[in-house]
């Protein structure tokens, strides 16, 4: 695991502490989880410090979805906050297609 992979890891395990404390009238139960997160991210930590780049908002939660399904659906033996920041990172430092 890179430098930066671990350190989105620790940017999204912070992420998920939070908005457990946030959520925690409802035990967490969020079914827009994946915006709330993306706000927090961009706003608040120190992601967009990493990526090198502060993604938009709308890519954001898409990512977040698709990590979770992929990883729902996986079942890796990695802890979910390593796999998205594989994610994450493989999305943002990868050149857009036909960028020269």
């Amino acid at each position: 695991m890179t430098g930066a992979t671990e350190r989105i890891a620790a940017i999204l395990h912070d992420a998920a502490e939070t908005h457990h404390i946030v959520y925690h009238i409802v035990d967490g139960a969020d079914p827009d989880w994946a915006s709330w997160y993306a706000d927090w991210l961009i706003a608040l930590s120190a992601l967009t410090d990493v990526l090198g780049t502060r993604p938009v908002r709308s890519e954001l939660v898409w990512l977040l979805v698709e990590a979770d399904k992929r990883y729902t659906a996986e079942q890796p033996d990695q802890p979910w906050e390593t796999v998205y920041a594989q994610r994450l990172l493989s999305h943002f430092t990868t050149p857009a297609a036909g960028s020269a």
